[in-house]
C-alpha cells in the first residue's frame, strides 16, 4: 500500500510538471521569430493557451498584449494590458500602453496612466509632452504647458516636443516665444513639414503675412499637399495683394487633387481683384457644383459683384434675386433695389425690392444700417412700409 501511495504521488507530481511544461513555459525563441516575420496572428494562436494556464505571468501577457495591440485586435490587447495593471499597477509596460489605448477614446483615463509613467519614469520625455496634449485638448492650456515645457527641457531637439509646445503657445496667443522656438528648430532643419505647418499657422493668426511666404514656398518645393497650410498661403498672397501668385497656389493645390470649393472661391476672388471678371466666374461655377448652403450665399453675392464690375446690372439682379431665395438674405433684396433705382433706372421695379426689403431686414452692422435709414426715408413713405 505505502509503494502504491508513493508512485501515485511520483505519477501526479511527473504530471503535473509536464503540463506546466507544455503550458507554463514558452519558446522565446519562436516568439521572437514571429514577432520578427510580423506574423501576429501565429504568435497570438501560440500563446494564447499558454496564458490561459497562467494568467499572472507578466512576461506572457506582454507578448500577447503586443500581438494583440500590433494586429489591431486593441480590445484584446487592453485586456491583457489591464490584466498585467493589476497585477503589478507599477508595471511600465501596462501603463503605457494603456495610455495610448485610451489616448483618444478616453483622455480622462489616459491622463490617469500617464500621471503615474511620470512618477514612475520623471525622465521621460514622451510622458509629459502626451499628457500635455491631453490636458491641451481639455482647454487646460496653462496646465498643459508645464508639462510641455518639462517635456521641451528634457528631450529639446525632438521635433514632437517642439511643435507640441509651439501650437500651444500659439493657443495662447503667445506668438513670440512659439516663433523663437521654431526658428530655433528650422536653423536645425529648415525642410522639416511640422515646423514650417507650425511657423504658417502662427505668422497667420498674427496676421504677420509677409512671414507666411517663406515657409509656405518650401513646403511648396517639398510637394506639401496638406490643405490648411496651403490656404493660410494663398491668403496671405491674397492679404498682401499678390493676386496672381494667390492664384498660383490655388492652382498647386487643384493639381494636387485639392479641389474643394474653398480652393476655387479664393482663386475666383483674386481673379476678381485684376478684373479678370470671366474666369471668376468660371471658377465660381466651380464653386457652386460643390458648394454647401451656408457658403453658396457669398457666391450669389460674388456673381453680382462681379456683374455690377462689368455693367451687366439684370444678371447682377438676378444673382443677388437668387441668393434672395435661397438664403432669404434682406441684404441681397436691398441690392437688387439699388441697381434697379441707381443704373437700370426702373423706380417701379426698384420699389418692389425696396418694400419687401424694409419688410424683411434687421440691419446689425452700421453700413447696413445705414442703408435701411435711406431706403425708409427715401421709399417708405410711398411703399407703405411700417415706420
Amino acid at each position: 500500500m505505502q509503494r502504491k501511495t508513493i508512485l501515485l504521488t511520483a505519477i501526479v507530481g511527473l504530471t503535473s510538471l509536464v503540463v506546466r511544461s507544455q503550458t507554463g513555459s514558452f519558446d522565446k525563441n519562436r516568439v521572437q521569430d514571429h514577432f520578427q516575420e510580423q506574423q501576429y496572428e501565429e504568435a497570438i494562436t501560440y500563446l494564447q493557451p499558454i496564458v490561459a494556464a497562467d494568467s499572472t505571468d507578466q512576461q506572457t501577457l506582454r507578448l500577447l498584449g503586443y500581438a494583440l495591440y500590433m494586429s489591431d485586435n486593441v480590445r484584446d490587447a487592453k485586456q491583457c494590458y489591464q490584466r498585467m495593471f493589476s497585477n503589478d499597477t507599477a508595471n511600465i509596460t501596462a501603463n503605457h500602453y494603456l495610455a495610448t489605448i485610451y489616448y483618444n477614446r478616453d483622455p480622462d483615463v489616459a491622463i490617469e496612466y500617464y500621471t503615474r509613467l511620470i512618477t514612475l519614469q520623471p525622465q521621460t520625455a514622451n510622458y509629459y509632452r502626451s499628457l500635455g496634449e491631453l490636458l491641451s485638448r481639455k482647454k487646460l492650456k496653462d496646465t498643459a504647458l508645464l508639462f510641455l515645457h518639462e517635456a521641451y527641457r528634457l528631450s529639446p531637439r525632438d521635433p514632437r516636443n517642439l511643435v507640441s509646445l509651439a501650437e500651444v503657445l500659439i493657443d495662447t496667443k503667445d506668438y513670440r516665444q512659439a516663433d523663437s522656438l521654431l526658428e530655433t528648430g528650422l536653423g536645425r532643419d529648415s525642410l522639416n513639414i511640422s515646423f514650417l505647418r507650425t511657423r504658417i499657422r502662427s505668422a497667420y493668426e498674427e496676421k504677420d503675412y509677409i512671414s507666411v511666404i517663406v515657409p509656405g514656398e518650401r513646403l511648396l518645393r517639398l510637394a506639401e499637399i496638406n490643405m490648411g497650410p496651403l490656404i493660410k498661403l494663398t491668403l496671405a498672397y491674397y492679404n498682401l495683394q499678390h493676386y496672381e501668385e494667390s492664384i498660383r497656389v490655388c492652382e498647386y493645390m487643384f493639381a494636387a487633387g485639392l479641389e474643394t470649393e474653398a480652393v476655387y472661391y479664393y482663386a475666383t476672388k483674386s481673379y476678381a481683384k485684376l478684373k479678370d471678371y470671366g474666369k471668376s466666374n468660371e471658377y465660381l461655377e466651380q464653386c457652386l457644383g460643390k458648394a454647401i448652403s451656408k457658403t453658396a450665399e457669398m457666391y450669389y453675392f460674388t456673381y453680382g459683384e462681379n456683374y455690377e464690375a462689368t455693367k451687366q446690372y439684370k444678371k447682377a439682379v438676378a444673382a443677388y434675386d437668387t441668393a434672395y431665395y435661397l438664403f432669404k438674405s434682406p441684404l441681397a433684396l436691398y441690392n437688387c433695389g439699388r441697381i434697379c433705382e441707381v443704373e437700370l433706372k426702373n423706380p417701379t421695379l426698384a420699389r418692389q425690392y425696396y418694400t419687401r426689403y424694409l419688410q424683411t431686414a434687421q440691419p446689425v452692422e452700421a453700413d447696413e444700417k445705414k442703408a435701411y435709414a435711406y431706403v425708409k426715408e427715401r421709399w417708405g413713405r410711398k411703399t407703405g412700409a411700417k415706420k
